[in-house]
């Protein structure tokens, strides 16, 4: 699969085959995303992989409200994804620039993981929606520390959805605004 063939064909998945993940994917997944480029190499995060169904279950709770991630507790893995103290010179750019480079690099080596993911045949589904301090306190994540995303990964049988997106016209300029 090229990149191209990845980036067209990932999608967040919301329905998973009850299938284990083979841990060397998953491995796989975490040294793509580990490889991401990061503000002054700060290399800011940890993922704490979460593969215990009856842990796993519980996260799924905390994420499932409002009906929403419903499907959570069908993945057979969980990443969640910390973010950890910046280099200084990441932090001083950071607040210079006014710039969150901490959120960026999160948002790089997620999608990292998740095209790899796509790679090697397995659906994923990033989140932002879940209770931070319940999940936190499942994974023994110190209260002072931003949990700033959870993804679902497992296999899936979807078919390809068609992507709806802006047209090139609407988002792409030359030489300026």
């Amino acid at each position: 699969m090229t990149v191209t063939e990845a980036i067209q064909n990932r999608q967040s998945e919301r329905a998973y085959l009850d299938k284990p993940v083979e841990k060397e994917k998953i491995q796989q997944c975490i040294e793509a995303a580990r490889l991401a480029p990061s503000a002054c190499n700060a290399q800011g995060w940890t993922f704490v992989i979460v593969d215990d169904k009856d842990l796993k279950n519980e996260i799924a709770k905390c994420a499932n409200s409002l009906g929403m991630n419903k499907f959570v507790e069908q993945a057979p893995v969980i990443v969640a994804i910390i973010v950890e103290k910046p280099n200084f010179t990441s932090w001083i750019g950071s607040l210079i620039k006014r710039k969150d480079y901490s959120l960026m690099d999160i948002g790089i080596a997620t999608e990292n993981l998740c095209l790899q993911a796509q790679e090697l045949g397995l659906g994923t589904c990033i989140m932002g929606w879940f209770n931070e301090k319940k999940v936190k306190k499942l994974l023994h994540i110190p209260p002072y520390k931003h949990l700033a995303l959870i993804v679902s990964i497992g296999y899936t049988d979807n078919e390809q959805r068609k992507k709806i997106r802006k047209p090139l016209s609407e988002i792409m300029r030359i030489n300026r605004y």
